[in-house]
């Protein structure tokens, strides 16, 4: 008997069959058992391609226009029944026991709803790296940037189906709402103080082209979870618009 699977991994993807491969490679190298659902788009690149390869190891797969990003996580974390769920984008990747080291963190503390470590950015034009900007846990950090960076987290399923799983009207801050959500009903997440994920910057990225509407959506769900939105905001939007559409990323 195939021993049953920890994690449950949505993978959603939309025309990124180019870093696919490596997206899937990473989470079946990590020791820990998982089941994993590719939620593709209708991709016109080599996805399919990438799929086929990949198709004995997931637990599913679909290929076909949906509803954004976020119906598309929580229909492939619906798909499975582990314990633990997360989801990683395609373009993203995780780092060699990144996933147990998460797994362990949430089963040493039963209490914390979710579990997050540290995280690189790469460039992927460049191939340079520095570390996101990650923090262990406070309310007050929380309320001036997301210093929980995605691709290192893992939930508890139980809470995530409490809660319903990301918020499907959102399309650019539904990671950030999510952290919010999970501390105000459950209280503060465990912290890995070491890196487990690589978030990959490219020109396609929501972040690099819509940089505008994802300060909105993250300015909405700050004041939605903290009661107020922190100066920090508003003094950084215009620069941080303008200057990444400048450098183009």
């Amino acid at each position: 008997m195939a021993e049953r699977a920890k994690v449950t991994i949505a993978v959603p993807s939309l025309n990124q069959g180019r870093f696919l491969e490596q997206a899937l490679a990473s989470i079946f190298s990590q020791g820990v058992p998982v089941e994993v659902y590719v939620a593709d788009a209708g991709s016109k690149d080599e996805s399919s391609q990438v799929i086929a390869r990949w198709s004995e190891r997931l637990l599913g797969w679909r290929s076909h226009r949906d509803a954004g990003q976020s119906a598309a996580i929580n229909e492939g974390v619906a798909k499975g029944s582990a314990p633990y769920v997360c989801w990683l984008n395609s373009d993203d990747w995780l780092l060699e026991g990144g996933l147990a080291k998460l797994v362990a963190a949430l089963e040493a503390d039963p209490a914390a709803p979710m579990a997050y470590g540290r995280a690189w950015n790469v460039e992927e034009a460049t191939g340079r790296r520095k570390p996101v900007l990650v923090r262990p846990f406070s309310e007050r950090w929380m309320s001036q940037l997301c210093i929980v960076a995605q691709p290192a987290t893992l939930v508890r399923r139980s809470a995530w189906e409490a809660l319903g799983g990301v918020d499907e009207s959102l399309h650019l801050a539904m990671d950030y709402d999510l952290w919010w959500r999970l501390y105000r009903t459950y209280g503060a997440p465990a912290f890995v103080d070491d890196f487990v994920a690589v978030n990959r910057e490219h020109g396609g990225t929501k972040t690099a082209t819509q940089r505008a509407a994802h300060y909105r959506e993250a300015i909405g769900v700050v004041r939605r979870h903290y009661g107020r939105v922190p100066l920090k905001w508003y003094l950084a939007q215009p620069y941080a618009v303008w200057y990444r559409s400048l450098v183009g990323r």
